[in-house]
């Protein structure tokens, strides 16, 4: 499947191979901001820093279709859980154009933001 080797990166907390996974005008939706995040540098730097947040990550079902791949995930923020879904759209050469994620309950969500909120204000970077 097209997103296996999102996948694996993901699974293995491993985004420098993440940087052949994806075009470089991809554009990422958050669960938390209303406009989506736009490039490579942008989303690399967020997956770099959500994949030291979240604890215990695991996928759990994996559906694909044509050019669209959903990966449904748990994992669990400052003993909080969380479930979420990773959308996938691909492109030419099957490069990740769109990236979505969306996830629940409010609780695990929020621990998610408040940790992220902290990583993304000590870089100075400002995402």
């Amino acid at each position: 499947m097209k997103s296996d080797r999102f996948r694996a990166a993901a699974e293995a907390k491993d985004f420098e191979a993440g940087e052949r996974l994806f075009a470089e005008h991809v554009v990422f939706r958050s669960p938390f901001v209303h406009k989506p995040y736009e490039g490579k540098a942008a989303l690399l730097f967020l997956l770099g820093n959500v994949v030291q947040v979240l604890e215990n990550f695991r996928y759990v079902s994996h559906v694909e279709t044509g050019d669209t791949a959903v990966l449904l995930f748990e994992a669990d923020v400052n003993g909080r859980q969380l479930q979420g879904v990773d959308i996938l759209k691909f492109g030419e050469g099957d490069l990740i154009t769109e990236m979505a994620v969306m996830a629940r309950p409010m609780t695990g969500l929020a621990a998610l933001g408040e940790e992220m909120g902290k990583r993304i204000e000590a870089s100075g970077v400002g995402a």
